[in-house]
């Protein structure tokens, strides 16, 4: 695109939608010291949450938590598969319009698992 020029941008908030994500945990944590591993996989979680959906509120299921914390603070799971469903927030007083619902999808094994998008 040349300079000055803005582009046709479409608001990546206006849609409700949803996708399965493969994250991998494993990059996100690693050098971590042990008492700090799942809190960072949390932070991490919500953190791509925020990147792949855009919006600024995350809200994390209590199953994935769940998952997260099955293993203790150190033992955090290498990957995980979650679904991602960006929704409209219905409260009147609230400060975002959407937010994301992370939860948990569980799976056998991740071998060839990709992006996928969710009709509801």
């Amino acid at each position: 695109m040349s300079k000055g020029k803005t582009g046709n941008k479409r608001s990546a908030l206006a849609e409700v939608v949803t996708r399965e994500y493969t994250i991998h945990l494993h990059k996100r944590v690693f050098g971590a010291s042990f008492k700090k591993r799942t809190p960072r996989a949390v932070k991490a979680v919500r953190e791509f949450a925020q990147k792949a959906m855009g919006t600024k509120d995350i809200r994390i299921d209590t199953q994935l938590n769940k998952v997260l914390w099955a293993r203790g603070i150190k033992a955090v799971p290498h990957r995980i598969r979650v679904r991602l469903s960006r929704r409209r927030n219905d409260s009147e007083d609230a400060k975002e319009k959407l937010y994301t619902l992370v939860t948990y999808v569980p799976v056998a094994d991740f071998t060839g698992l990709q992006t996928q998008t969710v009709d509801e």
